[in-house]
């Protein structure tokens, strides 16, 4: 069986809600380190869940520990744009085969 983790994290103070997520502050460099954690496996699957404040990222990692390290080096975490809120180990039983 194979563990990995389910990342909710939500919008910070520094959030302007009156923009969208791409015109948010710091906007290039978020995306940037986003991109270089989906490169490296860390994060599998990520992105907002509609009407809500909330974004949703799988992770590939050791522990809860290893999740907030890595994600406090976010440049959106740093400025207050975004908040770790929950982190849940996640064991998969059902992975479908795409290669057949």
């Amino acid at each position: 069986m194979k563990q990995l983790f389910v990342v909710t994290r939500t919008r910070g103070r520094a959030w302007d809600a009156s923009k969208p997520m791409n015109q948010q502050e710091q906007w290039t460099d978020h995306a940037a380190f986003m991109n270089r954690l989906a490169t490296d496996g860390f994060v599998l699957l990520g992105g907002p869940l509609s009407d809500t404040d909330d974004f949703l990222l799988i992770v590939d990692a050791a522990d809860a520990n290893e999740i907030n390290a890595t994600l406090a080096r976010d440049p959106w975490t740093q400025s207050g744009m975004l908040k770790v809120k929950d982190i849940q180990p996640w064991t998969i039983l059902l992975e479908a085969n795409k290669e057949a």
